[in-house]
């Protein structure tokens, strides 16, 4: 009997995904539960797999297409099972391509989007043929460039044929790599990252970002959006216009945080923690006393919860993520420290379980790494707050009438005023100070 094969939801937000290649080909043998292709959700590259035995019958969206969730993208059946019916019944997925006119000059392989090739992206593309033209001949080299513009340089054209990973071309292109020249030692010879990072100076083409102004570049480029960017950017247009926001600044002493981690260093590299780690924990820590804050808004009605599943903001090449520390309050700095490092670590590889980025009750996002004084973060909704955390700095305070330089960071807290009133917010940040200018209370 045959089995349909659908693009699934694999992940709890993902409402499109992009085939980001095939595993399996046509006519391959394939049991139930084997990985058909690799599929780009809004948070990860995943497995999309077989839900029955068989054979690979057909495959109906190419390599690079992105379509919604429920679309068929494939047949599974027996080997000598008609399927024309379940064929004639499927409509054309989005983004497969249609019929048309071939083009011989201009190439076009489905993941073509992914990558900068430079200057071919500033020639112009000659116009589909007539309808019904000649079986296409052997392609042709690429047509000559228009006068003014500088020589396509025939590796780039040569690169696209290339097997490679999505972050294998765009750290590609970003660093002007010319794939041709890259040797992949992934599975068949396809290109991975870190065959990118580990290539050789003389790879890198004159089309990369050091020359970006040259005269033979395009005056710009139009990269699609990858789902992860397409999630950010709906997530955050529900959040900053809807949301009723106030923020709230403080500033906090470190002083004794640092004496703490010293000491802790001396006992052994296992209980060496970060400034941030100790945040973590006090932030975990006060939004157990004031479930007031550790809430979603839900539209009609507001939900206080009992647990605190900490989110903590990770940059990555393709976007932000949100991988999420659950019962950060019951945890010691240690396991927050070795957690919060794995799970950072995953999230740039593109490797996190939906259950790892998914269900935070509150967030937190650090830039004090990159030097940044003091921001304030958007709201991740339906969550009620978000805390962005600064840098920490020496700086000159009076203590005790006497001036003194002390280890200081800002913490700015964004409020939900639907769900956080001002008062609320304000005695949040008041425990928060408290356990963390006296960290030996995190411990007990």
């Amino acid at each position: 009997m045959a089995t349909k094969v659908f693009m699934e939801a694999l992940s709890p937000t993902m409402e499109e995904g992009k085939l980001v290649k095939w595993l399996k080909s046509e006519g391959d043998a394939v049991k139930s539960g084997e990985p058909l292709g690799e599929v780009e959700t809004d948070k990860a590259i995943m497995e999309l797999v077989a839900r029955g035995d068989g054979v690979l019958r057909k495959r109906l969206v190419n390599e690079g297409d992105s379509v919604p969730v429920g679309t068929l993208v494939g047949v599974i059946a027996g080997k000598d099972e008609n399927i024309d019916g379940l064929l004639a019944g499927a409509a054309a997925p989005a983004g497969a391509p249609t019929p048309q006119p071939e083009k011989p000059d201009v190439p076009a392989p489905a993941v073509e989007p992914q990558q900068s090739t430079g200057p071919s992206r500033g020639t112009p593309v000659p116009p589909p043929q007539p309808a019904a033209p000649p079986p296409p001949p052997p392609r042709p080299a690429a047509p000559p460039a228009p006068q003014g513009a500088a020589p396509q340089p025939a590796p780039s054209g040569e690169a696209r044929q290339v097997r490679s990973s999505p972050l294998a071309r765009r750290l590609a292109s970003e660093r002007g790599l010319d794939l041709g020249s890259v040797q992949g030692s992934g599975p068949n010879g396809r290109i991975i990252r870190r065959d990118i990072e580990n290539a050789p100076a003389a790879a890198v083409t004159s089309t990369g970002p050091s020359v970006l102004r040259s005269s033979d570049q395009a005056d710009f480029q139009d990269v699609p959006l990858n789902n992860i960017r397409k999630v950010i950017a709906k997530r955050l247009s529900e959040s900053i216009g809807p949301i009723p926001t106030f923020y709230l600044t403080v500033e906090l002493d470190l002083t004794r945080v640092m004496e703490m981690r010293a000491a802790m260093a001396d006992l052994g590299d296992e209980f060496k923690v970060s400034v941030n780690d100790v945040l973590l924990k006090a932030i975990a820590v006060a939004l157990s006393k004031h479930p007031e804050v550790n809430a979603h808004w839900l539209g009609d009605h507001i939900r206080y919860f009992n647990r605190v599943h900490l989110g903590m903001a990770v940059a990555t090449d393709d976007g932000l993520i949100v991988p999420v520390i659950w019962d950060a309050d019951r945890k010691g700095m240690a396991q927050i420290s070795r957690e919060a490092k794995e799970l950072a670590k995953r999230a740039r590889e593109r490797k996190l379980k939906p259950e790892e980025f998914t269900g935070s009750t509150f967030s937190v996002s650090n830039l004090g790494m990159f030097g940044i004084d003091q921001f304030t973060a958007i709201i991740n909704p339906p969550e009620a707050g978000i805390l962005a955390i600064g840098t920490g700095e020496d700086k000159l305070v009076v203590v005790d009438g006497e001036p003194v330089v002390r280890k200081r960071v800002r913490l700015t807290m964004s409020c939900d005023h639907r769900v956080i009133d001002g008062a609320v917010g304000a005695k949040f940040l008041q425990t928060l100070r408290r356990l963390v200018e006296n960290p030996l209370m995190l411990v007990y």
